[in-house]
């Protein structure tokens, strides 16, 4: 086998995330004749730069997956955050809502609340809600964007700014206590910051293997969260560097 220096190494591995979406180090390891330690490096290096994403054992691509691709992964971990969201909804008024594979998972729990108002940007959740008694959806219109399942551009944007929501429940690509929330898209980042303008309380709902995670466009500042949401217990070590920073359950 040809051995190659750390630049080809590097350049191959990121044409194999871009081609297949996720790669295992172990695979990796085994295919360019390196040790799991030289593609951990190769991997760490590469995230650094914003061209793949860490995982647990691997890498996977940056850059929005369609909503279907995206609404089986981690399912368990979804369902344990909507059962601690489900007391947070509330009732009366409005509450926003946007269009991530998590959240969308609360078109049940939403239902059981009475009098109240769901602003959303996706239309899968629009959907859901329909029949739900006591609910009264609300889509921001706008640009549906393919990949990721949501409505954005300038008419969400606007159509946001008329609201008054007393919470906002978003989810987020990742999430780090220096820059707070990042998305993979501009257009997402701005939709949510408009979600958040308008609202008077933020929920961040997210698993937890997007603690410590960037996406490449920046969105809510830290000090913006009062509430984070994950599958972990909120005694976990993991979640010490938000636990100053905001509540979490």
């Amino acid at each position: 086998m040809i051995h190659l220096d750390t630049e080809e190494r590097l350049e191959v591995i990121a044409a194999r995330v871009r081609l297949e979406k996720a790669v295992k180090i172990a695979v990796l390891a085994t295919e360019l004749d390196v040790s799991e330690m030289t593609i951990r490096r190769d991997l760490e290096l590469l995230a650094s730069q914003g061209v793949v994403q860490r995982v647990r054992g691997g890498a996977r691509a940056v850059g929005p997956e369609t909503f279907s691709e995206r609404f089986g992964q981690h399912a368990r971990a979804k369902d344990r955050i909507v059962r601690k969201l489900a007391p947070l909804i509330g009732e009366g008024g409005a509450i926003g809502v946007d269009a991530s594979t998590t959240l969308q998972r609360l078109a049940s729990v939403i239902g059981q609340s009475r009098d109240i108002t769901v602003l959303t940007n996706g239309p899968d959740l629009f959907t859901a809600l329909q029949s739900q008694p006591g609910v009264t959806p609300l889509l921001t219109g706008g640009q549906l964007d393919g990949r990721t399942g949501s409505l954005v551009g300038p008419l969400a944007i606007r159509s946001t700014r008329d609201f008054l929501l007393r919470r906002l429940f978003v989810s987020a690509a990742g999430i780090d206590a220096d820059h707070g929330t990042t998305e993979v898209t501009l257009e997402e980042a701005d939709v949510k910051l408009a979600m958040a303008d308008a609202a008077s309380e933020i929920v961040v709902a997210l698993d937890h293997t997007k603690l410590g995670q960037r996406g490449s466009a920046r969105c809510l500042d830290i000090d913006r969260i009062d509430v984070l949401v994950t599958d972990l217990d909120p005694a976990d070590q993991r979640l010490e560097p938000y636990r100053r920073r905001c509540r979490l359950i």
